[in-house]
């Protein structure tokens, strides 16, 4: 093969080479292909990897938000031992509290040695915050702390219980001081003939039984079925 020959394919091979690296340049930036940024994440040490985390928040909430909020992330562990998660704070510093996937409190969250769990998913255990200061839309710092003293922080999206996050927002048994109590100040009911125990009864002078003629000089007698006033406020 001539020289002219070779340079010419030399020069042909670079081109092509060019124009394919140029192509999937422009082909993998987050600005072709209108990706967006993936959920905050974080890593402790080499073994702990905590993905997708995000604060939900109650769906039609936005902008400046304080109440109740779930935290939503993937913990894995490839460690020979389990990890300990023992708290969860969000912006203002409101601590979230755990529960296991039937709702019983727990005190912290155990990631089995090489397995993972999924916080705040649905059939999953559970991360709830009574009342966090948050912007929903935005970015609020959240740390991560366990059992052996490692902790982390991360900037977590915050989105409402719609749309990909719908069924992962708080429920209204979350928020603090729910209950089905009535209002306060509502009248308590008396139970029929209740009386104040132990309260002497204060004789009426003069009282007769109704129908029947006073005797001439009589002493006073109780009168049936008399009961002090009910102050006990009404059960709840």
């Amino acid at each position: 093969m001539s020289r002219s020959l070779r340079r010419g394919s030399i020069a042909a091979i670079a081109a092509i080479a060019i124009a394919s690296l140029s192509s999937c340049a422009a082909s993998n930036t987050p600005d072709t292909l209108q990706v967006k940024p993936d959920n905050a994440a974080a890593t402790l040490g080499t073994d702990l990897r905590l993905n997708n985390i995000v604060i939900v928040t109650g769906a039609g909430t936005s902008g400046d938000y304080t109440g109740p909020a779930n935290v939503v992330v993937n913990i894995s562990n490839t460690a020979t031992t389990p990890a300990e998660l023992q708290s969860i704070t969000v912006g203002n510093g409101a601590a979230a509290t755990f529960a296991d996937a039937a709702g019983a409190p727990q005190p912290s969250i155990v990631i089995p040695a090489g397995g993972s769990v999924a916080l705040g998913t649905q059939g999953g255990p559970s991360a709830t915050l009574g009342s966090a200061a948050v912007h929903v839309g935005g970015f609020s710092t959240t740390t991560f702390t366990f059992k052996d003293g490692q902790k982390v922080d991360t900037q977590a999206g915050v989105s409402p219980a719609t749309g990909l996050y719908t069924g992962f927002g708080p429920t209204p048994a979350a928020v603090p001081g729910h209950s089905a109590s009535p209002a306060a100040g509502a009248p308590a009911t008396p139970s029929t003939g209740a009386g104040t125990t132990g309260a002497p009864a204060t004789p009426s002078t003069g009282a007769t039984t109704p129908g029947a003629p006073a005797a001439p000089g009589a002493p006073g007698t109780l009168v049936a079925g008399g009961s002090a006033t009910a102050t006990a406020p009404a059960a709840h």
